[in-house]
């Protein structure tokens, strides 16, 4: 797969990581001049990758044999294995996610993959348990599914967002501890908030703006929610929002752009939104989206060894 990484974020990945370590690195590889080499050269050990979620986790995206969207391997969790390769970090990636998964299907199951008494969170528990002693990531990608629901009832949608932001709030910080609990000290825990693929609506008239404000407020009041959750249980959060310009208060891009044209304009250019049949409109993100997203894990995602 073709490495979609920004050069100046390697640089400044590499810097971050040991750069003594690196020069040593270089030394004991007195017979290999290229600087390419060495960058791509692998850790001893792998690194385990479990990444954690709904479709986004395991890159759903449309095909042409699938226009609604099927599993590839185009995902953020590809791309950050891709990152990390290029700075000598070999990631062992394991996709558990499962389209459509709610924090109540991840706990209890009965969605489109996990059986009860079988449930994506019993397979993390089983999985971080058997890797206790090794260095691991693990992505955690929940709420999006539980509170887009209520975007069908805009007359309630207050009354909508404040119990199913009540039940993400509760059931994400169980599902955070029961897996905190169980993995060994060399594992890192990224949380991610949401961007807003129903942004897209404003452009199409009719009550598409309407819609389109619904949603803002949904995914305002879900990324609230998962700060929270993620701050108290001292997990860094990968802001998926703001590489969506969704935060618009602090995107350069504002300067050029109203709000609203910016927000719209980078759902367009990230998510399958305003793609022509039959790829769109779907709410998934486009390769573009997808290294956004992986882009914002390295942002707060510490050296992995």
């Amino acid at each position: 797969m073709t490495m979609k990484i920004a050069l100046s974020r390697v640089w400044r990945n590499v810097l971050f990581r040991n750069v003594s370590a690196f020069v040593c690195a270089v030394t004991l590889l007195g017979s290999f001049t290229s600087f390419s080499s060495v960058a791509m050269a692998s850790t001893l050990s792998p690194v385990f990758y479990l990444a954690i979620g709904g479709s986004e986790s395991v890159g759903v995206q449309p095909t042409a044999s699938d226009p609604n969207g099927s599993r590839t391997d185009e995902g953020y969790a590809n791309d950050v294995v891709a990152n990390e390769a290029s700075l000598g970090v070999t990631l062992d990636l394991h996709e558990i996610g499962c389209p459509g998964e709610t924090t109540t299907t991840m706990i209890y199951g009965g969605d489109t993959c996990y059986t009860p008494p079988d449930s994506q969170l019993n397979e993390a528990i089983a999985f971080l348990k058997s890797h206790q002693g090794e260095s691991g990531l693990v992505t955690i990608d929940l709420g999006f599914n539980n509170v887009k629901t209520c975007l069908a009832h805009l007359s309630t949608l207050t009354t909508c967002l404040n119990q199913q932001t009540m039940v993400v709030s509760n059931q994400l910080t169980i599902i955070v501890n029961a897996l905190t609990a169980v993995a060994g000290p060399k594992v890192t825990f990224v949380g991610l908030n949401h961007d807003d693929p129903y942004l897209a609506d404003s452009l199409i008239g009719g009550d598409g703006p309407r819609i389109s404000n619904a949603s803002l407020s949904m995914v305002n009041d879900l990324n609230q929610t998962l700060r929270s959750v993620y701050s108290s249980l001292h997990i860094p959060i990968a802001d998926v929002a703001a590489a969506f310009s969704l935060d618009v208060a602090n995107s350069p891009k504002l300067k050029k752009n109203g709000a609203a044209n910016l927000r719209s304009f980078e759902v367009c250019q990230l998510t399958w939104m305003c793609a022509l049949a039959p790829y769109g409109p779907n709410l998934h993100p486009n390769d573009a989206g997808y290294l956004a997203i992986a882009d914002a894990i390295e942002d707060v995602l510490p050296p992995l060894s």
